[in-house]
């Protein structure tokens, strides 16, 4: 029963909202990379760099991240990383995927904006064009650099608001609060660009109410400290904001000392707008499906829960309305089928 349960999981019709295109380096692309490049990495084997995968918290993370991007260095580069992604993400039945990418990390050790942004750019428009899976993209401010630096990253994307859709705020969290980027964010909006925000991580649920009433953010990502405020928990509710939740991510940076303790499936029986994505998939031991499967096992996650989850993500994504509806009305012609129907990938 739950080898049925788990295949249904993978070919359900979703979206995924909270995906850093960074965070899917996996090491044999990045041994690749290295070797195009000439560069030598500090690792002897991708077996060797996937077992230094085991992190005591954020920061630890973000150490062996930001190393690792040494390897990206051409729109080739970006390209094969993000059509690796979108493969993995089609087989898990994402229908809709809004990436993030981080412009600071690359223009910082000298690769030029336009380079990450074509790359990626490129992959996701083949990804629509030959599959079907439509994307939006959205550059992140790091919280960690002054917000002095993060206007002149969103300087860099005025030119390019065609392809990119909106702005976010990722990075090491503690000691960094929203409030710090009110006013690049205030810019942001007046330009148009959609505004998302990690919040409510390793910060405290203070931080997702700036996010919420000083940034405006349209979603939170993560936020699942958000129950340390009961009046919080009641506003996310009311307000219908949504959270990307990223349980594998939480598990493995010790958000929660267990998948077993973690409180997506509570907050979505509390009626918010919940959604489930993998956030680093390279570096936290599984895609997105892999994330409904280890809230299976760990939680006891349904085939009711499931489909709530995405909805919800079809719900919480920048799709036009008619888009989303058409992905609303796939994903219950799924649920709907029977089993013998709800099984394998998607075809165009």
């Amino acid at each position: 029963m739950g080898e049925d349960l788990d295949a249904f999981l993978r070919a359900l019709p979703k979206a995924e909202l909270h995906l850093h295109i960074e965070g899917t380096l996996e090491p044999e692309l990045a041994f690749e990379l290295a070797r195009r490049h000439g560069v030598r990495l500090a690792y002897p084997d991708a077996a060797a760099l996937r077992a230094a995968y085991d992190f005591d918290d954020l920061q630890s993370f973000l150490d062996l991240y930001y190393a690792g991007t040494a390897v990206l260095r051409t729109e080739q580069d970006f390209y094969d990383l993000t059509w690796a992604y979108l493969g993995r993400a089609r087989a898990d039945g994402v229908r809709h995927v809004e990436v993030f990418f981080d412009p600071q990390t690359h223009t910082e050790r000298g690769v030029p904006f336009e380079v990450p942004l074509d790359g990626i750019d490129a992959a996701l428009r083949r990804g629509e064009r030959e599959w079907g899976l439509t994307s939006r993209l959205i550059l992140c401010f790091l919280r960690h650099r002054p917000e002095a630096a993060a206007f002149e990253t969103l300087a860099q994307a005025l030119p390019h608001r065609g392809r990119i859709h909106g702005v976010g705020l990722d990075s090491a969290e503690r000691g960094n609060p929203p409030a710090r980027f009110a006013r690049v964010f205030a810019r942001a909006r007046a330009e148009g660009f959609l505004p998302v925000a990690h919040a409510g991580e390793e910060g405290p649920a203070a931080y997702v109410r700036e996010a919420l009433d000083l940034l405006r953010v349209r979603r939170v990502d993560h936020g699942v400290r958000c129950e340390e405020d009961p009046a919080l928990v009641e506003r996310l509710v009311r307000e219908r904001i949504p959270l990307t939740v990223c349980p594998l991510s939480n598990l493995k940076l010790k958000v929660v000392p267990d998948l077993a303790a973690h409180n997506v499936l509570r907050l979505l029986h509390r009626g918010l707008c919940v959604t489930v994505n993998s956030d680093d998939p390279a570096y936290f031991g599984g895609y997105v499906a892999d994330n409904f499967v280890a809230l299976r096992r760990a939680l006891g996650l349904t085939r009711a829960d499931a489909v709530a989850l995405a909805r919800n993500s079809f719900e919480a994504a920048f799709l036009e309305p008619a888009a989303r509806a058409a992905h609303l009305a796939a994903l219950a012609a799924f649920a709907e089928a029977p089993a013998a129907q709800a099984s394998g990938g998607f075809e165009r």
